[in-house]
């Protein structure tokens, strides 16, 4: 199946091409006559399988960038990935010509800047629960004329406080609106939520085999005081070009990176007690391969 094949326009084709996206994935096959279709809709795959563009174009089918209105809001747990969502929208834009207009809204940025920005009227916002939610109590952020929401990374929005944000944004819309939620995993209890949500959701499920076969896993069982010596000489056995090393918690990172600094290891690290500017930094810095390590919490 190809693109056009799922009703995908000859522009937004164009515009993968020149990212060397030619053939959909099953995700892709599966999820866009759906969201095309204007239906609610659990999309759920493993990671790297093409989620977002599975919802972005059958999106950007139906948006209308004559109009002011704000017509599509995208949610996300994190500043990164919205970041990465937003990079998505704007190559999709400049290599599509189709003229719409984003923005991004996550916190630790300017709340004034963006305020000027929305003045703007842009078609697409993407951002983090907490700011756009912010915007809208603000009356700032109109959001009445909305025809589709994504929760991205759902499994992660909809529990605990999260939730109650997410759901304090759904509330603020008008009723008729689609709703996407999109997750990297298929759990019992997101499904009890999305069910509360939509009564009509569609279930898009697709089990991939392993998402690279060059991958190997390995696995070390030693003591919590002696994992930092052992991470520091698999660094060093291994030598990798970039590697991320992911903790569960803020402070775990920080110990981690200063230990790797102090045996003159080129690392960096990316956590929520950063702000925005030092994560912004340490992603650039590895990007660039000025660090070849990223010490994560998982953010």
């Amino acid at each position: 199946m190809t693109f056009n094949e799922l009703a995908i326009p000859p522009a937004l084709a164009t515009a993968l091409a020149t990212e060397n996206i030619v053939d959909p994935t099953p995700i892709q096959m599966a999820a866009i006559p759906v969201v095309l279709n204007g239906k609610d809709a659990y999309i759920s795959s493993e990671t790297g399988t093409g989620k977002t563009l599975a919802y972005l174009l059958p999106l950007l089918v139906h948006l209308d960038p004559s109009s002011k209105d704000l017509q599509v809001m995208i949610v996300t747990p994190t500043h990164e990935l919205s970041s990465q969502i937003h990079a998505q929208l704007l190559r999709l834009n400049e290599n599509s010509g189709l003229g719409f207009r984003t923005q991004l809204l996550i916190g630790g940025a300017s709340t004034k800047r963006q305020l000027e920005k929305l003045k703007k009227k842009p078609h697409i916002v993407v951002g983090s629960a907490g700011r756009i939610l912010e915007l809208i109590k603000l009356r700032k952020l109109k959001v009445h004329c909305i025809k589709s929401m994504v929760i991205d990374e759902a499994d992660n929005l909809l529990f605990g406080e999260s939730l109650g944000v997410v759901s304090d944004i759904i509330r603020s819309m008008l009723g008729g609106r689609q709703l996407i939620l999109v997750s990297a995993t298929n759990q019992a209890e997101t499904n009890k939520v999305a069910a509360s949500m939509s009564a009509a959701m569609v279930q898009v499920h697709v089990n991939s085999n392993q998402v690279c076969s060059d991958i190997d896993h390995i696995y070390f069982s030693v003591r919590g005081n002696e994992k930092r010596d052992l991470l520091r000489k698999v660094i060093r056995a291994c030598d990798p070009e970039r590697a991320i090393v992911f903790t569960h918690r803020n402070e775990t990172a920080k110990r981690i990176a200063a230990s790797l600094a102090e045996h003159s290891i080129a690392v960096g690290e990316i956590h929520g007690g950063c702000d925005k500017l030092t994560r912004e930094r340490a992603i650039n810095a590895f990007k660039l391969g000025k660090i070849n390590i990223l010490v994560a919490s998982d953010l």
